[in-house]
């Protein structure tokens, strides 16, 4: 065993990641190359969480518009642009936030990585999502890698009311990623906050929070992955910023950490160039905040 000059143990190289899953610090590298092989696994079991999600983004769009094609949105002559959630991350915030076969909410479901994760794992995954058709794909992929023993629970309607219900148990653990203002537009459904205007969209977002913390156990953590998105005049609408607010607004709840989640470069080259035509730096992270109910 080897230690400092003042007598702390020095962690041989790899027992963090051995011991956590991954380094337990403020930045989560999803490049690494664990992290990507483990990825791999979790995506060769038959997750598919892009299917169910045809949401159009300001960047298809623009791509839209330069074509000349603004009626073939949603159509299949688009690039896919569709946001995908990393099960390694799922994997790290249950192994670190959770009890062992502990409850979970997620209250903008979203495609299925979180529940089939959380389930896979032995947690008790509870997701809300506004489209029916998103919540028939999250059943069909959990039901062919999990079977009919081991679902996760998946409500389908809008949040903000589902949560008014009488729920018969408190939650250990709040896990979602909400819509990033209107940077991705899901539906035109009533009650679909990415299709809202900024203002009520954080008016929204931020009574599904206090109403999804108010069935937080004491002790509990809620961990909302979020990431600022520009609006139309360019300027970032300093969305990480409210959503802390939010959180701290509701009752017990404490800001307890924040990571930085460094998402791939793959793309951010091809992009950059033309970003800076107009000197906006491009985007290669989201912000991975955590929060404790006292």
């Amino acid at each position: 065993m080897q230690t400092d000059l003042f007598g702390n143990v020095i962690e041989e190289k790899g027992d963090l990641k051995r011991d956590f899953g991954a380094n337990p610090f403020s930045i989560l590298d999803t490049k690494d190359g664990l992290w990507q092989a483990r990825k791999k696994r979790w995506i060769n079991m038959g997750i598919k969480s892009e299917v169910g999600r045809d949401a159009v983004t300001y960047h298809m769009k623009d791509w839209a518009d330069k074509k000349g094609e603004q009626g073939t949105l949603r159509g299949n002559n688009l690039p896919s642009d569709t946001s995908i959630f990393d099960p390694v991350l799922c994997e790290l915030v249950y192994r670190w936030f959770c009890p062992d076969g502990g409850r979970v909410l997620d209250p903008f479901a979203g495609g299925s990585v979180r529940g089939i994760v959380a389930n896979y794992l032995g947690y008790h995954y509870t997701g809300i999502d506004i489209r029916q058709e998103q919540v028939d794909s999250n059943r069909e992929q959990a039901l062919d890698i999990l079977g009919v023993d081991n679902m996760p629970q998946w409500y389908v309607g809008d949040s903000n009311i589902v949560l008014d219900q009488n729920w018969q148990h408190q939650f250990d653990l709040v896990f979602t990623c909400p819509p990033y203002a209107d940077l991705e537009v899901y539906s035109d459904l009533q009650g679909d906050i990415s299709n809202m205007e900024y203002d009520d969209f954080m008016f929204t977002l931020e009574s599904i929070i206090r109403k999804s913390c108010k069935l937080l156990k004491s002790g509990g953590f809620a961990v909302m992955v979020v990431g600022d998105v520009r609006n139309k005049q360019g300027n970032y609408y300093g969305f990480v910023a409210d959503t802390i607010k939010a959180f701290q607004r509701c009752k017990g709840m404490g800001f307890y950490n924040d990571a930085v989640l460094a998402t791939s470069l793959a793309s951010a080259a091809l992009r950059a160039g033309g970003n800076m035509k107009s000197a906006k730096l491009v985007k290669v992270h989201q912000n991975v905040l955590v929060f404790k109910k006292a």
